[in-house]
């Protein structure tokens, strides 16, 4: 089956078995590995992406079901020049450690702070609910979203 997807702002197009998985089209036809497969099952979230905006799991999603969307992975949220204030966040609250579910939490998180740019600590542990961490005990993703928040909305009010 032929799909034309916009992955990151660049149009892409593959001839692609119908059963195919959008994160192996990812990975495997256009090469964008920053997009983790984990397990398989949907519990891990190290496989987000942005359809249309949305999160969503690319390991329970078709291929073909994205054809004529848009998708975002974590290489498409880069300005190519610095890093997000979630990538930021991160970095400064030490949100992560072996890195495996850090492009999938900060998909996640990214599209939170987009609906919500000021989250509680309870909405952000409930957006990230779906997104495991064998790692860092969650403490330091929750610092690292609150931290991308008040940091966004600062630049907001230094660009306004």
């Amino acid at each position: 089956m032929h799909i034309q997807v916009n992955v990151n702002g660049e149009m892409r197009e593959a001839d692609v078995e119908p059963r195919l998985l959008l994160v192996h089209f990812i990975r495997d036809y256009l090469g964008l590995t920053g997009t983790h497969w984990g397990c398989d099952t949907s519990n891990c979230g190290a496989c987000t992406v942005h359809l249309d905006g949305e999160p969503v799991k690319s390991c329970t999603i078709l291929a073909v079901r994205a054809d004529g969307h848009e998708v975002t992975t974590i290489e498409g949220i880069w300005s190519g020049t610095g890093l997000t204030p979630v990538q930021e966040g991160f970095h400064e609250e030490h949100g992560l450690q072996c890195g495996f579910c850090t492009p999938g939490m900060i998909m996640t998180a990214t599209a939170l702070l987009e609906r919500n740019p000021d989250p509680t600590e309870e909405e952000i542990r409930a957006a990230i609910s779906g997104n495991l961490c064998r790692c860092t005990g969650y403490e330091n993703i929750i610092r690292a979203v609150r931290w991308a928040a008040d940091h966004r909305t600062a630049r907001e009010e230094v660009s306004a």
